[in-house]
């Protein structure tokens, strides 16, 4: 995981909530989620280094990008743009979101452009 700007209780609290993201009950995974939603400006760094790291679940690197939106950070411009120009629809549809949330200028510009690349419509 991602150098984190947390103290060592908020990093427990991360840890313990990407840990219950990934089980097996469905209402454990969106109860850690909901915390994470109202944490997400908090854990921005964290939930970036979750989603650059998770390979294998489809449905967690949807839910990380979606609270990486959340946490409306010019800190994910870049994770944003990436998405973009990917193939997943999915992950496509929250860079979208996400940059919209971010509503600045360079987000805009990301929009734009993937616009005029075809990418988003």
């Amino acid at each position: 995981m991602g150098v984190s700007k947390v103290g060592d209780m908020s990093r427990r609290r991360f840890e313990h909530a990407m840990q219950r993201m990934r089980a097996t009950e469905p209402q454990t995974r969106e109860n850690a989620f909901d915390f994470l939603r109202e944490h997400a400006d908090t854990y921005v760094d964290d939930l970036i280094a979750e989603f650059a790291a998770e390979r294998d679940d489809h449905g967690l690197r949807c839910r990380l990008l979606e609270l990486i939106a959340e946490a409306r950070s010019a800190k994910a411009l870049e994770v944003f743009r990436d998405e973009l120009e990917g193939t997943d629809e999915s992950l496509r549809f929250w860079a979208v979101r996400g940059l919209e949330m971010l509503d600045s200028r360079e987000a805009d510009k990301a929009l734009d452009e993937a616009r005029d690349g075809g990418w988003i419509s």
